[in-house]
């Protein structure tokens, strides 16, 4: 069998299978080449999802009819203009998207240059059909139609057309986001469905583009390291979702899809999302071109640093200290869902009871948040069952002096009660305490080791072997946190002592937990995220259970350091520890508005 070079026409279609998968890779194309073009506004039409036809008009520096020729041949960029590849500062640079396109559709190219008279080319699946003059503003229009119209092979794997016009607005929302001097305009079938206009600044433009609602429930990243700059908005661990399609990453202005920054994210936010939602963030890196290489693949949407680990730590610091920054921030669900929340119940009728009812207390003032106290539950002496309360011993502090409020009773022995100058504050008791207990563990462990607490009679935890095995592996740092083990037979562990922060814990359960915790992070983590792991196990089990009665003073006492911890808006798992009801939706509520 002989070699033969591949005729032209087939060459560009095997090039298109790797550059244009489906409308939105040409689209992503077209839209770069007008960004790379000077362009100041872009505007894009699309039909059917862009099965039928994707429109890019641009007011960009235009080309000239040689231009134009030579554009449309494999290899030939204006984006190079010498052999340095590494220092490309341009979104395309391998001149093979136009080609590519042609080749596999019906490509129509109109161009002005300022000054001169334009020209038109239309090229259908490699074929140059006509060109000659055309009147058009400065700029460049470029209508691709019927995408692989002649390629059924390819064109039985394209989606529907709702699902292909999805994945179109995406591809020109990231490259929106990257470049807010910009204006952006998109129709679909004759109906605009995005608007952008140019100026915006960086956090207005992502939040235009993804969630109203992230400008109050996001914090700003701002991070430099070795040359490298870090950008953006992140949300507050309480607003997420439960997909990754809001987490956009740029790299020097370059939309990306790269597992090295999505692995990141995922351990900036460990201890604070639950394992099935996502934050909804916006990251724009840039470092100099000779650190990264954006020549991977094809596509360009895949990117490969030359010095990985540093990148990954410092989009997880850069992370960290901004949401370290919201402190006790929890996103607020919208008022028209409150209002839902509280369904008006029918009026019962009025209990009546001969005996008045009686109540009393027994005032105890602690000397710390959860010190061993006086019972201080007070008790109604007639039925029905009522909500326990404790008298304060002295009178309230305003409200208006502290953020989370000031403690005015506790809810089914779980939520704590606050006025708040704005509204009305609930607070799980559990959850928030779990959050200050971790915060507190990692705040000892920058400073040394944790305190611990030796057991009075050492005790035996039984476990299947290979839980034995992880845990006598990682005994070493289990005692950097004050929870000293050792092995007590093939199954089995003992337990010496345990941090001291949780004062009495459940031990079994403990230990329990934690064996399961590095049976499954183990391997897929590095050795601080485990350590992150192991420290939230260990604070849900010392923090304050719900169904436990607190007095006013270790409320008040919850509530003040909540307002001084990072991250204290949501549990360990990614909860919220605190939610409120303003002052307007009250009035809602009862028809004042």
């Amino acid at each position: 069998m002989s070699i033969r070079r591949l005729p032209e026409h087939l060459v560009n279609r095997i090039a298109a299978g790797e550059v244009v998968e489906r409308p939105a890779s040409a689209l992503k194309e077209l839209v770069e080449n007008a960004i790379d073009a000077g362009a100041s506004r872009i505007a894009v039409s699309l039909a059917e999802g862009g099965l039928t036809r994707v429109e890019v008009v641009d007011d960009g520096c235009g080309m000239t009819p040689a231009d134009m020729a030579l554009a449309l041949e494999r290899h030939a960029t204006s984006k190079l203009p010498d052999e340095a590849i590494e220092a490309v500062a341009t979104l395309g640079f391998r001149g093979e998207a136009l080609p590519s396109i042609a080749s596999v559709a019906r490509l129509t190219m109109e161009s002005r240059v300022r000054g001169a008279d334009g020209w038109r080319r239309v090229v259908d699946n490699g074929a140059l059909l006509v060109e000659g003059p055309a009147a058009l503003p400065p700029g460049t229009r470029i209508v691709v139609e019927d995408l692989f119209a002649r390629v059924p092979a390819r064109r039985k794997f394209l989606r529907s057309a709702r699902a292909e016009y999805a994945a179109c607005l995406d591809a020109v929302r990231r490259l929106a986001m990257a470049r807010p001097d910009i204006g952006f305009l998109v129709e679909h079938d004759g109906r605009r469905v995005l608007s952008a206009a140019a100026a915006e600044d960086r956090p207005a433009r992502v939040a235009a583009l993804t969630d109203r609602a992230l400008v109050e429930n996001a914090v700003a990243v701002d991070l430099e390291r070795e040359g490298a700059t870090l950008g953006g908005v992140a949300s507050i661990p309480t607003f997420n979702r439960g997909v990754a399609d809001h987490q956009y990453l740029f790299v020097n202005g370059r939309p990306v899809k790269d597992r090295l920054l999505i692995g990141a994210i995922r351990g900036a936010y460990a201890e604070m999302l639950p394992r099935d939602r996502h934050a909804v963030v916006a990251l724009f890196l840039d470092l100099p071109a000779s650190e990264v290489d954006v020549n991977v693949h094809p596509a360009k949407t895949e990117v490969r640093f030359r010095e990985p680990a540093m990148i990954r730590g410092m989009v997880i610091s850069g992370l960290r200290r901004a949401l370290d920054e919201a402190g006790h921030r929890s996103a607020r669900p919208a008022a028209s869902v409150m209002q839902e929340m509280w369904q008006p119940e029918p009026a019962a009728a009025p209990w009546t009871e001969a005996a008045p009812l009686s109540l009393w207390q027994q005032p105890a003032v602690p000397a710390s948040l959860f010190d061993r106290v006086a019972d201080t539950r007070t008790h109604f002496s007639a039925p029905p069952p009522i909500a326990r309360a404790e008298i304060a011993a002295v009178p309230p502090p305003a409200a208006v002096d502290f953020p989370m409020g000031v403690a005015r009773g506790q809810v089914a022995k779980t939520y704590i009660v606050a006025e708040a100058q704005d509204g009305l504050v609930l607070v799980d008791q559990h959850a928030a305490h779990e959050r200050l207990v971790l915060e507190r563990m990692r705040a000892a462990l920058a400073t040394g080791r944790i305190a611990a607490q030796a057991l009075l009679i050492p005790e035996v935890v039984e476990l299947d072997e290979p839980a034995c095995d992880r845990l006598e592996a990682r005994a070493a740092e289990l005692a950097d946190y004050g929870l000293d083990v050792e092995r007590f037979g093939p199954r089995a562990m003992l337990v010496r002592a345990t941090p001291a922060l949780l004062g009495t814990a459940n031990v079994t359960g403990l230990v329990t937990d934690l064996a399961d915790e590095l049976a499954a992070y183990d391997e897929a983590l590095s050795l601080r995220e485990r350590l992150d792991h192991v420290a939230a196990t260990m604070a849900c089990h010392g923090s304050v259970r719900a169904g436990r009665i607190l007095s006013v003073a270790e409320m008040n006492a919850l509530l003040r350091e909540m307002e001084v911890t990072p991250h204290s808006g949501q549990c360990n798992h990614g909860r919220p520890t605190w939610v409120k009801l303003a002052h307007q939706d009250i009035e809602k509520l009862f028809g004042r508005k």
